[in-house]
């Protein structure tokens, strides 16, 4: 029998550090309850990496810090100036369809289908209509969709099994009576 020297066996099999979109969660949430608001303002400088964006990273593992810095920044966005946190709900799909004012919500609103139009219909991760619609649910007092849910679609984004981009489209068009009848595990409810 012959025994293998440990650290050779590391310099050939790289670790591998797996992504935790929950954790990312629960510690961005800790920031706004612990009023780290310092913090957070770090995170919204979206062209400077900080020690902010640097942690953040740290929950993407090996293959997804730049994605979860991403989605720190659009939590960032969101909570600013905002006392409690809010962990969101549902898919960005259905968040859009949340977006709007006393004329019409989601669907029954143009701004609000032109903007999801936009975000389906990047190929790669539509970084700048994303902060739109963020931007969009603070400024109409509506709730995020699950920033859980919505790190792990953005980590599938370009799945061409998992259709994230069809099925946000199928959230925001679909009834609010029906909702509960399409809503698939992988939407975090």
């Amino acid at each position: 029998m012959t025994e293998q020297n440990p650290s050779v066996v590391r310099e050939t099999e790289p670790s591998r550090f797996p992504h935790d979109s929950t954790a990312l969660t629960a510690w961005l949430t800790s920031l706004v309850h612990n009023r780290e608001y310092g913090t957070l303002a770090e995170l919204r400088r979206a062209r400077v990496r900080t020690n902010a964006h640097i942690r953040a990273g740290w929950f993407g593992g090996d293959d997804h810090r730049d994605l979860f810095e991403q989605v720190a920044f659009l939590f960032a966005i969101y909570h600013q100036g905002r006392p409690a946190p809010s962990y969101g709900h549902g898919s960005l799909g259905a968040a859009a369809r949340r977006i709007g004012d006393g004329t019409g919500r989601g669907p029954d609103n143009p701004g609000a289908q032109r903007l999801l139009d936009r975000v389906v219909a990047s190929r790669r991760v539509p970084w700048r209509h994303l902060q739109h619609a963020v931007t969009r649910l603070r400024s109409c007092e509506q709730p995020p969709p699950s920033w859980t849910a919505l790190t792990e679609d953005l980590i599938k984004w370009n799945d061409r099994k998992a259709r994230i981009a069809y099925q946000w489209s199928v959230e925001f068009h679909t009834p609010p009576g029906a909702a509960g009848k399409h809503r698939t595990s992988r939407t975090g409810e």
